[in-house]
């Protein structure tokens, strides 16, 4: 799977899953906490998507904004897990 089908899968999910499907200017860089996307118990149903949906695992020190914050950043956290697990 490439990079850019998992980034539009997780900005559907958070689109579908945090904003309830409504139209709002969401670009795949921004911050999900700075712009009340997603709070901590947000962060945890996002992990609980990604380990599901990608079969991964997130290790607890690595539930950090570098990981987690944007689309993007989850997007990239995720090619790298799976990138490992090959």
């Amino acid at each position: 799977m490439h990079r850019p089908d998992i980034e539009s899968e997780i900005h559907s999910f958070v689109i579908s899953n945090f904003l309830f499907g409504q139209p709002v200017d969401l670009q795949p860089g921004d911050s999900l906490l700075e712009k009340g996307v997603i709070d901590s118990t947000g962060v945890l149903e996002l992990v609980a998507f990604l380990e599901e949906r990608y079969a991964i695992e997130v290790q607890d020190d690595e539930v950090i904004p570098d990981n987690l914050d944007s689309v993007t950043k989850v997007a990239t956290y995720v090619t790298s897990k799976l990138s490992y697990a090959v």
